[in-house]
């Protein structure tokens, strides 16, 4: 059976299965989670002995060591993915929610519902616990998903998969609503894209390649975001004090992540102050700061001159671009450039241009006084998410539960016509 072939017959069982899903009681759902969350805790050596596997192979094949640290499963991280599915059984199940039922004037009550999205296509790289992460929230929406992970965690991932649909089946739900594709043949992400038929949604997650590439070739919507260039802008007048503590926990908290701030923007009124000071605390911290010339003249020894494609440059390390702007006209101009419709925030102590910043500045979250890095799920309310989706289409920002349900209208009459 060719590639081809094998995933148009996994995406109609998808499709099949789809359908239960989005019919399922709540209970049920939740009876899957809490099976999975003890099959986790159950199977933990037998799930470690096929990541080994992975790990070995990997480090045969020469990968590197954050690689390898995505790819690492231990005891913690397993007992975290099983606290996890505890922890979405919390979150209320929005398939069948109405919403703003509003009257008309004949009488009719017009409102909208929450429904599945179908069949989600989730195209991952390294990290096997997104398997887990990944279909708990797909199949907790109502959805039935297809899991393609990257070749180099096959093993761990077959394991978890396999988990996946026993825990389905004990809830009385159909296996195929979780299915993995289990080959590391490329072919198989170039056929899913195509199935359109089947397939609602694919959500890639993983390097701006991979992103692109599926974006290239997806012929069904696809909910992405192909890297985090995450700016401050420090107004004049800002609180400095507070600003120092949010710009360092934005840039060296965890700076290989997607809502890491990448450029700190400071007006210059405020910047002969703030950017010695600020400059000190971050290379403290191990950040080293590439700098325009206004900003360069005012840090000195603390940094290095920015060459031009350090803005615009998602660092993923502890490396900052840092520039001097005029106002925030000139700040909100430089992001427009340079942003990725991920995350801005401003720093600032007036509150009309926080409400004017909040208007203007066009990304996924935007913050006032704040850091860059609550762009996630848990952080926001939402309890967990499956990405971060800088598409105004169909969702922008943390896709939680909610972003992986649509909404229909639902009408209510009692015999109206149009007339």
């Amino acid at each position: 059976m060719s590639v081809a072939t094998e995933m148009e017959r996994m995406a109609m069982r998808a499709r099949q299965a789809s359908r239960a899903l989005a019919a399922a009681p709540g209970a049920a759902k939740d009876a899957f989670l809490a099976n999975l969350a003890d099959l986790l805790n159950a199977r933990g050596e037998e799930i470690l002995a096929a990541n080994g596997r992975d790990l070995d192979a990997a480090k045969a094949a020469g990968l590197d060591a954050p690689r390898l640290d995505r790819l690492t499963l231990t005891p913690a991280v397993l007992e975290a993915m099983a606290g996890a599915c505890r922890e979405v059984i919390a979150l209320p199940d929005p398939v069948g929610a109405i919403e703003a039922m509003k009257p008309r004037p004949n009488g009719l009550l017009v409102g909208r519902m929450r429904v599945p999205l179908g069949v989600i296509c989730m195209i991952y790289e390294s990290r096997p616990n997104v398997t887990i992460d990944a279909a708990i929230l797909c199949l907790k929406a109502g959805n039935a998903v297809i899991l393609k992970g990257g070749s180099e965690a096959l093993e761990s991932n077959k394991a978890l998969a396999g988990l996946l649909r026993e825990a389905l089946e004990a809830a009385g739900l159909p296996a195929d609503a979780a299915q993995l594709v289990a080959t590391s043949d490329r072919a198989a992400v170039a056929a899913l894209c195509t199935l359109d038929q089947y397939i609602d949604v694919i959500i890639p997650r993983g390097g701006e390649g991979l992103i692109r590439a599926v974006v290239s070739q997806a012929t069904m919507p696809v909910l992405k975001h192909f890297k985090g260039v995450c700016h401050a802008y420090v107004d004049a007048g800002a609180d400095e004090g507070r600003a120092e503590t949010v710009i360092v926990n934005a840039k060296a908290q965890r700076p290989g992540v997607c809502n890491a701030l990448e450029c700190l923007l400071v007006h210059v009124r405020a910047a002969p102050t703030f950017l010695p000071r600020v400059g000190a605390a971050l290379r403290k911290a191990g950040v080293e700061l590439r700098a325009c010339p206004r900003a360069l003249a005012l840090l000195g020894s603390l940094a290095r001159p920015a060459a031009p494609e350090d803005f615009g440059q998602e660092f993923h390390d502890l490396v900052l671009a840092v520039k001097v702007v005029d106002s925030m006209d000139d700040a909100l101009d430089h992001i427009h450039r340079y942003g990725s419709n991920h995350t801005e925030v401003i720093l600032t102590e007036d509150y009309g241009r926080a409400l004017e910043f909040l208007r203007r500045a066009d990304a996924s979250m935007v913050g006032v006084n704040c850091s860059t890095r609550f762009n996630d799920g848990g952080e926001l309310g939402l309890g967990a998410e499956i990405g971060i989706s800088t598409s105004k289409l169909h969702a922008y920002g943390p896709m939680g539960l909610t972003e992986l349900t649509s909404a229909k209208f639902v009408v209510l009459g009692q015999g109206q016509v149009r007339g």
